[in-house]
C-alpha cells in the first residue's frame, strides 16, 4: 500500500495527525494495534489529565472539537437531567481529575465521527488491528513499514515519503535504526536538579492496567487471583504501607496520606470544581476519576457511578516493558496486580464502618470494551524518545527554576502545554518526582530527529527527558505533536522541503508556524502563573 503520510499508532496523536494530514488534501493510512481509537483516552482508559485553563485556551481548535463533541454526544444521546444538560462545562462523570470525565465509548464514537469524512472520501484508509513489525530504510530516510495483523497471518507493506511514529512506545525508532533515549539520564549530559548522576537507561515510569468499575447490590467478587498472596503482601520501602492499602505517598509532598473510598458519595455533580491548582482531587479515590455520575443522568437511568481506577496501588513498577526480553511477563504481572487490587477491594479493604470488603463493587469490562473486564491496553507513561535536535530540559520549564520568568520561549514553538512534572514511582525504585511547572511551550526541535529526515514523533516519543516527559505526555500535548506532524509532513511535501530545513530556515519556519496558526495551533500563552 502506498499513501502520502503513513501514521502508525492509533493513539490521540495518531488520530489527530491523520486529521491533520486528511484535512491538508494527503492521503494518509493510519494503523492501529488495540480495538478503539483513541490510545490513553479510549483504549488505555485514562480520563483525560488537563489543565486548569483548558475551557478558555492552552489547547489546539481540533483537540477542542474533540472536547466539545464528546459533550455535545452526551446532550444528543444520553438521558441527562436538564440541570446537568444544561451545564455548559458539562462534566459527565464529575471526576475530579479533569473537566470533562466521561466513558471511554463516547470519545471513540466521536473519534469515528471526526475520521468519518475522510475516511469515506479514500483520502484515509485505517488499519486495525495492526502493529508494526518490520521497518526499511535507505540511508538516512525510511522507506517503507511492514504491519502485522494482531489475530492472523497477514501482513502489509506500506511505502509513503513520511512516516509518523504515534505508537505508545516509539516501536518505529528501534525498528528503523532512529537514535533514541529510555529511561532516566545522567545529569552531566541534561543538567537537570532532578537527575541522577548515572544515566539509568532501564529506569521508567510504572505502568498501569485500568479499569471500571460501579458499586450495586449482591456479591460481584472475581476470582481470586493467582499471585494475589504477593500483591497483598507486597510493601514497597517508600510506600509507608503495603501497595493493597489506602496508603500511600503524597505525590508532591511525599508524606504519607490515607485515601478515603466511599463509593456512590450522594454529591451534586455541578458542584465538583476540576482544578489542579486548587485540588489534586483525590481524597476519594470513588470520585477521582469518576467517569459517570449517576446524578447527572434521570433517575433510575444508572443503578450506580462508574469510576475508573487508575490510582497509586495499581502502579507497576517491578520491572520496564520497553527494551527488555521479559516485557510481556511484566505486562501480564501488571494485568495480575490490578485484579489483584480488585479482589482485595471486594474482600478485604477496610470499609468507612469498620467492616472489610466491598462485594457490591462490579468490574465493567462493557465500559473499556473488553472481554476481560481491564482496559484493552495498559497505559504506558513513558516511550522511548528520539534523540531530537532539540531536547526539553527540566530547567526549561520548572517553576522552582524558571520563576516568574516563565517557562523558555522558544523561537521554533508550535504548541503549547500545561502540566506538572509528574514521575510515578520508576522501576529503578524512585518515589514520586513532583515538581511544579510553568505553563510552556512545545519546540519543534523536539519533533526533528538528528539524523533520520522523514520519520517525525507524533506522541510520548518526541525529545523530552525522563523528566520532562512528566509534563509532556498528557492527552492535550500528545495531540498537539501529533497535530504539528501531520501539518508538517504536508507541509514539507508541499514546499519540497525537509523538516529539519523548516526548523532551520527563518522563513520556512515563519511559513510554517504561519500555518500552525491558521490551523488553530496555539504557539504562545497569554500571562499566567503557573502552579
Amino acid at each position: 500500500m502506498r499513501a502520502d503520510v503513513l501514521v502508525v499508532g492509533g493513539g490521540l496523536g495518531g488520530v489527530a495527525a491523520a486529521l491533520a494530514a486528511a484535512r491538508s488534501g494527503r492521503s494518509v493510512i493510519l494503523t492501529e494495534e488495540f480495538d478503539w481509537l483513541g490510545g490513553q483516552l479510549t483504549s488505555q482508559a485514562v480520563p483525560p489529565d488537563e489543565h486548569s485553563w483548558i475551557e478558555q485556551f492552552g489547547a489546539t481548535a481540533s483537540y477542542r472539537a474533540l472536547r466539545n463533541g464528546i459533550r455535545d454526544f452526551y446532550r444528543r444521546h444520553y438521558p441527562l437531567t436538564e440541570r446537568s444538560r444544561g451545564w455548559t462545562d458539562l462534566n459527565p462523570g464529575a471526576g475530579w481529575v479533569s473537566r470533562l470525565c466521561h466513558e471511554p465509548r463516547v470519545a471513540v464514537a466521536v473519534i469515528e465521527q471526526m475520521l468519518a469524512p475522510y475516511r469515506g472520501s479514500g483520502r484515509l484508509t485505517v488499519l486495525q488491528p495492526y502493529r508494526p513489525v518490520a521497518a526499511e530504510t535507505d540511508g538516512d530516510r525510511v522507506v517503507g513499514v511492514t504491519v502485522a495483523h494482531r489475530d492472523r497471518d497477514t501482513r502489509i507493506d506500506i511505502v509513503a515519503p513520511y512516516v509518523l511514529d504515534a505508537t505508545e512506545t516509539g516501536e518505529l525508532l528501534p525498528l528503523t535504526g532512529t537514535e533514541y533515549v529510555t529511561g532516566f539520564e545522567a545529569q552531566s549530559e541534561t543538567g537537570e536538579p532532578s537527575a541522577p548522576a548515572q544515566a539509568q537507561p532501564l529506569n521508567m515510569q510504572a505502568v498501569s492496567v485500568c479499569f471500571a468499575l460501579d458499586h450495586v447490590d449482591g456479591d460481584h467478587t472475581i476470582d481470586r487471583p493467582a499471585n494475589y498472596e504477593f500483591w497483598r503482601d507486597y510493601k514497597p520501602d517508600f510506600w509507608g504501607d503495603r501497595l493493597l492499602s489506602w496508603r500511600s505517598p503524597h505525590p508532591r509532598t511525599l508524606e504519607i496520606v490515607e485515601r478515603s473510598f466511599t463509593p456512590n458519595p450522594d454529591d451534586d455533580p455541578l458542584a465538583v470544581n476540576a482544578d489542579q491548582r486548587l485540588d489534586p482531587g483525590d481524597g476519594n479515590l470513588w470520585t477521582f476519576r469518576r467517569i459517570a455520575a449517576r446524578r447527572n443522568f434521570t433517575e433510575g437511568a444508572y443503578a450506580s457511578d462508574i469510576t475508573l481506577v487508575n490510582w497509586p496501588m495499581i502502579d507497576y513498577f517491578e520491572g520496564p516493558v520497553i527494551d527488555v526480553p521479559n516485557a510481556s511477563w511484566h505486562l501480564s504481572q501488571a494485568r495480575d496486580l490490578s485484579y489483584s487490587v480488585l479482589y482485595w477491594m471486594q474482600t478485604e479493604a477496610p470499609r468507612p464502618d469498620g467492616g472489610t470488603g466491598f462485594p457490591g463493587l462490579r468490574l465493567r469490562g462493557d465500559v473499556t470494551g473488553s472481554a476481560d473486564g481491564l482496559a484493552q491496553a495498559p497505559y504506558i507513561r513513558e516511550s522511548r524518545r528520539i534523540r531530537a535536535e532539540y531536547t526539553v530540559v527540566e530547567q526549561d520549564l520548572s517553576l522552582a527554576v524558571r520563576g516568574a520568568h516563565g517557562a523558555v520561549d522558544y523561537p521554533d514553538s508550535i504548541g503549547v502545554g500545561m502540566y506538572r512534572i509528574d514521575l510515578h514511582p520508576s522501576t529503578g525504585g524512585d518515589n514520586y518526582i513532583d515538581v511544579g511547572s510553568c505553563p510552556f511551550e512545545i519546540p519543534l526541535g523536539a519533533l526533528i530527529p538528528q539524523r533520520v529526515e522523514n520519520l517525525l514523533p507524533a506522541g510520548k516519543n518526541i525529545g523530552t527527558t525522563h523528566v520532562t516527559n512528566g509534563s509532556y505526555r498528557l492527552h492535550p500535548v500528545e495531540w498537539n505533536v501529533g497535530e504539528v506532524a501531520g501539518l508538517l509532513a504536508d507541509f514539507c511535501l508541499d514546499r519540497g522541503a525537509s523538516p529539519r530545513a523548516v526548523r532551520n530556515d527563518p522563513r520556512l519556519l515563519t511559513d510554517f508556524q504561519d500555518r500552525c496558526t491558521a490551523a488553530g495551533v496555539e504557539l504562545r500563552w497569554p500571562e499566567i502563573a503557573g502552579y
